[in-house]
């Protein structure tokens, strides 16, 4: 079994370290256009784990709905709804040993700490990845994956919506990466 002997407790104290392995989130954050599907496919791949990605769940369930005003209190509860499912199927893969790769888009610094609060509430080991990238080329490499619809596409974000997306991102602050101990890949 994979979950950490822990006391008895049902959870796994933050930091601790156990001899028997334990299942792991993995969490891929960082702006649009960053390369975030990109890393959690390889991320997926090496850690045999899972992948699951917010923009996927809301094109497959919501795209045939989205309104053309409106967006964003549109698109933002639908987001909330995926990631409380998301939350559900993540814990049932942890509770099977499987480590699991999320993408969730949690570009303000609040939703990241409440999900934070989230794993570490419920006892579950969390890694916290954060790519990036400088704008321009972001939004080359999104009008790219526009045009080509590859294996990291899932809908068409256009300049206007990556402008926006641009802009509500906030980046981690010290205190953030430390906390979190985030990784941040090659």
């Amino acid at each position: 079994m994979r979950r950490a002997m822990d006391g008895g407790d049902g959870g796994r104290a933050k930091g601790a370290r156990d001899a028997i392995a334990v299942a792991v989130i993995h969490l891929i954050e960082g702006p649009v256009g960053a390369g975030k599907s990109t890393f959690a496919f390889r991320l997926s791949r090496e850690r045999r784990a899972p992948r699951l990605g917010l923009d996927d769940w809301m094109a497959r369930l919501f795209r045939p709905d989205r309104p053309e005003e409106g967006l964003w209190p549109w698109y933002q509860e639908r987001k909330d709804r995926c990631i409380e499912q998301i939350w559900v199927v993540v814990e049932e893969m942890l509770d099977l040993d499987m480590d699991v790769v999320l993408e969730l888009g949690l570009v303000q610094r609040a939703a990241r700490q409440a999900f934070y609060e989230r794993a570490d509430a419920a006892g579950r080991e969390l890694r916290v990845y954060l790519l990036d990238a400088p704008r321009e080329v972001r939004l080359e490499r999104i009008r790219r994956r526009n045009e080509e619809q590859g294996a990291t596409f899932s809908m068409v974000v256009s300049d206007a919506v990556f402008e926006q997306a641009s802009d509500a991102w906030e980046a981690p602050d010290e205190q953030e990466i430390a906390e979190r101990a985030i990784v941040f890949p090659a």
